[in-house]
């Protein structure tokens, strides 16, 4: 890796765009530092919803490590990218369900422009609610300590300006994420993800040696074993995830020979890759996020029924029942993200028309169901990787009763990041140390 930004740095317009692109990322980190007007950050870190012991596994702790501890901070970034990942998985789902987006979806680079511009308008929408909601859960949680003003006009005027300092923030992220595309190296709005879950890095070990140094000066003597085993654990998930987000099941393909004139095409031999990892992310997203409902309108609503509570509290981070249904979901999604972005039957297709075949299978419905088969069986086991990956926290902390920040989740985000950037890096490299046919 470190290699590779050696060699990109000695590339004057790389070096430019790596420049660009980490100078936007600091912009995001300033920003991020904002406090939103009408509001007190101190109360807002001193609430037990982020300073209790169940700040690192509750709902609002996941979303205060993707925003790069904004939320806890009540600053102009406190939404960070959420709303945009959202209002992609919704944009994703309705093109499968609306005939009208999947056209625009095949209308090539203006449809996908067009698919953007309504994800955007999603996003705003989005951002409102959830800035709302949030103003809604502080105000429901302190009694109005954390505003500045706490009631008549002025309470429902700073209620506007924050909300819309919240939605405003959103947009300008999405921005330095299209920015960094266009202009930087890499996917913008992953690399803002990237940074804001690698800022919180820096405090989980900061807790993990302080528990670390308690256990060796006479406190809990579990934690001098299981603080080492975490970094162990630890190392051991990234080496597992990057071997699993690059392994592959390869197809072979033949294609016969054709003659076109006095030229003879075709006659090679080469595959179809299916990575084991297909959706990457995308389907623990898509459960967390539809699990995170419950949890959030406890959180936003102040529901006083018993037995609503209690329903609710079922859907606790740190249940079995939410570890389990966390699970199933992740296989669900998995199958369902992979269905909808492969098909076996236009790819059987497109073999037949370049007069390409699968060794031993015959052109046509065979080829489709062998493509159907192979997929999910490697669907499979890229959701039971998905599964573990995402459940393992959770587990942890029921034998360990330690609370792990950094959870199995976010490391498969940083090191998926992390693959893609280097990726992109090498494909720039190699595009521009290539001399071309007539030097």
């Amino acid at each position: 890796m470190f290699k590779i930004f050696r060699n990109a740095f000695a590339l004057p317009d790389l070096k430019r765009k790596i420049l660009y692109t980490l100078f936007i990322l600091v912009l995001f980190r300033v920003g991020a530092a904002f406090p939103v007007p009408f509001l007190d950050p101190g109360v807002i870190r001193d609430m037990a919803i982020f300073s209790g012991e169940e700040a690192a596994t509750d709902i609002l702790g996941y979303l205060n490590l993707l925003t790069g501890g904004a939320l806890e901070n009540g600053t102009v970034f406190a939404m960070s990218i959420t709303p945009y990942i959202n209002a992609s998985i919704i944009m994703q789902l309705l093109t499968v369900a609306i005939p009208a987006l999947e056209r625009l979806k095949k209308e090539g680079e203006e449809g996908r422009k067009k698919i953007g511009r309504i994800t955007r308008y999603a996003t705003i929408a989005l951002a409102v609610i959830q800035g709302y909601g949030y103003f809604a859960m502080l105000s429901n949680t302190t009694e109005n300590k954390v505003f500045m003003y706490q009631y008549g006009w002025r309470f429902w005027f700073a209620m506007v300006v924050i909300v819309m300092t919240f939605t405003v923030g959103t947009a300008v992220i999405v921005f330095m994420g299209e920015l960094i595309t266009e202009n930087g190296i890499g996917n913008g709005i992953s690399l803002i993800l990237f940074a804001g879950i690698i800022s919180r890095g820096p405090d989980a070990i900061i807790f993990l040696w302080s528990q670390f140094q308690i256990a060796l000066n006479g406190g809990d003597p579990k934690f001098y074993y299981l603080i080492p085993l975490i970094v162990v654990i630890f190392i051991a998930m990234i080496v597992f995830i990057v071997i699993m987000t690059n392994a592959e099941r390869r197809i072979p393909v033949s294609y016969a020979k054709r003659v076109v004139g006095r030229k003879m095409y075709g006659g090679q031999s080469t595959h179809i890759p299916i990575k084991v990892n297909m959706s990457g992310v995308m389907p623990i997203i898509f459960a967390s996020s539809f699990l995170m409902l419950p949890s959030m309108i406890r959180r936003f609503v102040n529901i006083e029924n018993e037995i609503l509570v209690r329903i609710l509290s079922v859907f606790d981070y740190t249940s079995w029942t939410y570890a389990g249904l966390y699970f199933m979901l992740i296989i669900a999604f998995n199958y369902f993200y992979v269905a909808i972005q492969y098909n076996p039957v236009e790819i059987a297709n497109n073999l037949r028309k370049n007069n390409g075949a699968i060794p031993g299978i015959r052109p046509g419905k065979p080829t489709s169901d062998f493509i159907s088969k192979v997929l999910s069986k490697i669907t499979l086991f890229g959701a039971l990787f998905l599964g573990f990956i995402a459940t393992f926290p959770i587990m942890y902390q029921k034998f360990t009763e330690i609370n792990v920040a950094l959870g199995g989740t976010s490391i498969l985000i940083v090191v998926g990041v992390a693959l893609d950037t280097m990726r992109t890096l090498e494909s720039q490299m190699m595009m521009r140390h290539h001399k071309g046919f007539l030097e």
